[in-house]
């Protein structure tokens, strides 16, 4: 990677609005993007793998972790515990990676204090309607948790007015363009273009 220090990003959608599928078909297109993985207290799913979706840990394991103020942030939801490793995070950035965090309100609030020069981007999903079905199309919860999730969406989504950027996730196509955008825009700032091309800014102004 170049000198240029990477752009932290952070990422926040309600439960169902499409985040997780939109982040991995950006990192997929964009080498230069990366995702932190979170630890979590939560059980594992089928299919996932630790290291890569998560750092599955106790609960005993992540509140030593937090006594030794290992993390940049961390947050409960639903009962489980989610964390971001501050050393990994801040060496990331400095190799020159973009990164993002897939975190909560909370999670943002806490690092936009820590780290203010980051941006944030919400996902909104296109109505409450297409919320509960993606969330009823999943098959992995029952009818009164699905219940709690929509109640607990609509406290998050309250949240969007503290972000720098919304996404609607109405057509998924269209929703990776905007995503995207925001990303390619960021990265032709002009400072971390100077950073980029100093050796021909130096040649063109000789």
């Amino acid at each position: 990677m170049s000198a240029t220090t990477g752009t932290l990003y952070i990422v926040s959608a309600p439960s169902g609005a499409g985040k997780t599928s939109l982040v991995k078909a950006l990192v997929d297109a964009q080498p230069q993007v990366r995702v932190s993985v979170s630890h979590t207290t939560r059980a594992m799913r089928p299919g996932e793998v630790d290291g890569v979706n998560y750092h599955f840990v106790s609960r005993e394991e992540f509140l030593a972790r937090l006594e030794r103020n290992e993390f940049l942030e961390h947050a409960e939801v639903f009962g489980n515990l989610y964390g971001t490793s501050q050393r990994w995070l801040e060496q990331t950035l400095a190799e020159g990676y973009d990164l993002i965090l897939e975190i909560d309100w909370q999670g943002a609030q806490q690092v936009r204090r820590l780290m203010p020069q980051a941006k944030s981007i919400f996902i909104l999903p296109p109505t409450q309607e297409a919320l509960r079905q993606r969330l009823n199309n999943r098959g992995q919860d029952s009818d009164e948790i699905i219940e709690k999730r929509m109640r607990e969406a609509v406290s998050e989504m309250s949240h969007y007015v503290e972000y720098d950027y919304l996404v609607i996730n109405d057509d998924f196509a269209h929703a990776l363009i905007d995503l995207q955008s925001i990303f390619r825009a960021n990265q032709l700032k002009q400072q971390a273009q100077q950073q980029r091309h100093a050796r021909l800014l130096s040649e063109l102004l000789a």
